[in-house]
């Protein structure tokens, strides 16, 4: 995934978790921030952070918070909306070499809506996937966790998914590792433990976990991890 019309800036505070001042060519701009989880290591007083402008001129912010760089790691990408993005380019790249025969995004389940829903193969070898995607950008020693504040959409998401394997689906959650040099995701039981209990029940119920690392650019993400196959 590749961003158009980004700036450089420096991050000054985040009044709430919608939007954020920032130092630009020495005026202070608000700008929207892209991620509503809590980065707290992220964007930290004078950060370096990535700004995109926005398509639409007549927005109240002319800027959104994609990215800022972490000391020691590199750029982390914190746009909320490109892990699902990179997984549907990850996928698509994958089909000229699978048996992957359809890829449908937002797929109706129960009572709510899966990220992905795949269809591998034919006949008495039909495969029916689901996957659900989550962004990481909470890196520690080397290691990512999630989430970095408590997701009650995450669990149900778990849930939903373990429920799915009973009924013969394939069920995937995928973890989009949005920063580079890290290859690991554990549950971030210190934030939200009823989030781990969760993974590891689902884990149980026959629910796969995939780890996607990213390279990440200032302008861009992608998945690089394309030996995977689903």
């Amino acid at each position: 995934m590749n961003y158009e019309n980004i700036v450089f800036a420096k991050f000054i505070d985040r009044p709430n978790r919608f939007v954020a001042h920032v130092d630009l060519d020495g005026q202070t701009e608000t700008v929207h921030v892209k991620n509503t989880g809590r980065c707290r290591e992220l964007l930290l007083p004078g950060s370096t952070v990535v700004l995109a402008k926005a398509a639409n001129p007549a927005r109240k912010t002319k800027y959104d918070l994609i990215a800022v760089i972490k000391e020691g790691l590199g750029w982390v990408n914190i746009d909320s909306q490109v892990p699902n993005a990179c997984v549907k380019e990850w996928l698509e790249a994958q089909k000229n070499e699978s048996d992957i025969r359809l890829i449908k995004p937002e797929y109706k389940f129960g009572n709510s809506r899966v990220d992905f829903y795949l269809e591998c193969g034919e006949g008495d070898d039909l495969r029916k996937i689901l996957i659900e995607v989550k962004g990481c950008t909470l890196e520690i020693d080397g290691i990512g966790y999630f989430p970095d504040a408590p997701t009650e959409r995450g669990v149900k998401h778990l849930n939903e998914l373990a429920g799915a394997c009973g009924l013969g689906y394939e069920c995937y959650i995928a973890f989009v590792i949005a920063m580079p040099s890290v290859t690991e995701v554990k549950a971030n039981y210190n934030t939200h433990p009823e989030f781990g209990y969760a993974l590891e029940a689902a884990k149980a119920a026959g629910v796969k976990v995939l780890f996607l690392p990213c390279s990440v650019e200032p302008s861009s993400i992608q998945i690089v991890q394309n030996y995977i196959h689903l």
